[in-house]
């Protein structure tokens, strides 16, 4: 884990545990469920862009990636509860 996390990175990393304790996390391709912790950890600080083992670019742009995610509501917390963007009733 990194050393000082920002306040979006650690709202990241609560989403993603979020959706694991809900059993919304899913891997790659959102075929697989995560049921393993370590691997859900893992998942948020790479979506957060607070890993050790990535280089800081690549944090900088996953962060990026993520919430811009988030804004759209494509995440599946934001699915599951109903705040999905862009839906036309």
């Amino acid at each position: 884990m990194a050393q000082t996390e920002s306040r979006s990175q650690k709202e990241t990393v609560e989403r993603v545990m979020h959706e694991f304790k809900h059993g919304e996390l899913r891997s790659g391709g959102g075929s697989t469920k995560v049921t393993n912790p370590k691997q859900a950890v893992a998942i948020a600080l790479s979506e957060a862009g607070a890993s050790d083992q990535q280089s800081p670019e690549r944090n900088a742009r996953r962060l990026r990636r993520t919430k811009a995610k988030e804004r759209r509501g494509e995440t599946a917390q934001a699915e599951t509860e109903g705040r999905r963007g862009g839906e036309a009733d």
